[in-house]
């Protein structure tokens, strides 16, 4: 079920993006904007999607805000790979944004992307208005300087800290850097319903942690050739991790322990949210 439901939550992702980016001038930065956007497991536009059809929100409705994180996340991927900031020659198995064409070509996109998120928000018809402008300033708390900004402006202090971060920083960090855009994803659904988005506020909080975890764990397990990307960078740097503070075998009981916290969370939807639960479950044991 979850397998089927991440496969079409992609293709519809892919579809809209296909359909955005046609028709644009045939310039680098438009060019780069469909390479970074293509491929990836569309976690989050899937968490959109899900979310949406729990509320009864159509899925030619919740696209839109789908592929809008979709596209700020790469955007971010884009930034984040650049040699100012974690200096990544590959990508999902392809040479990053600035190494296929150049770095000034990859701050454009990564601009251009995150614009069109928040172009992507306005579109979707038959959602009342005030509904639309709720999303659109919930992204941009998540994804700013409250949220993913600060994660990532975070993260690079702490390559010249004194000392390394301690777990409770690490996970205030990553709550900022990956959390929040996935705590974004899982409350849209409830944000184009006009509905209480605690539920799956409490789901994603505990899904972001799993999945960063997990992330540490195939960072030192992983095969890079899978990942698509450098490994063990964080471990040649001396970073801290949560696999370096807790050990493997506590880091994995630590996730598995926020995965049911997750799932709990999801009582409310009762078997509706099985393929949400299933989600939770795939993040930790994913290979990639």
């Amino acid at each position: 079920m979850f397998d089927a439901a991440l496969a079409a939550a992609a293709a519809r992702v892919q579809a809209c993006f296909d359909d955005v980016l046609s028709g644009q001038a045939a310039l680098p930065v438009v060019e780069g904007m469909a390479y970074a956007t293509r491929g990836g497991k569309r976690l989050r536009g899937f968490l959109v999607l899900e979310g949406a059809a729990l509320h009864g929100i159509h899925a030619d409705v919740a696209v839109w805000p789908a592929t809008a994180i979709e596209a700020l996340h790469a955007y971010s991927l884009v930034h984040d790979d650049l040699p100012c900031m974690d200096d990544d020659d590959l990508r999902r198995g392809q040479p990053t944004v600035h190494r296929r064409w150049d770095e000034g070509t990859a701050v454009l996109v990564g601009d251009a992307l995150q614009t069109l998120a928040f172009e992507l928000l306005t579109r979707p018809d038959g959602l009342d208005p005030g509904r639309r402008l709720d999303l659109v300033s919930s992204l941009a708390a998540a994804s700013g300087m409250g949220g993913m900004v600060l994660g990532q402006a975070q993260d690079i202090a702490a390559e010249s800290a004194v000392a390394p971060l301690t777990l409770d920083q690490i996970t205030d960090l990553q709550a900022n850097k990956t959390g929040a855009l996935i705590r974004w994803s899982a409350e849209a659904g409830a944000r184009m319903a006009g509905a209480d988005p605690a539920p799956l506020t409490a789901y994603a909080t505990a899904l972001g942690l799993a999945f960063q975890i997990a992330d540490d764990i195939l960072d030192v397990e992983g095969d890079a050739t899978a990942a698509g990307k450098r490994l063990r960078k964080d471990d040649a740097a001396g970073k801290a991790t949560f696999v370096s503070l807790l050990g493997l075998d506590a880091a994995r009981a630590r996730a598995s322990a926020l995965v049911d916290e997750a799932c709990t969370a999801l009582a409310p939807y009762g078997a509706g949210a099985e393929t949400l639960r299933q989600a939770a479950r795939f993040v930790i044991s994913r290979q990639y």
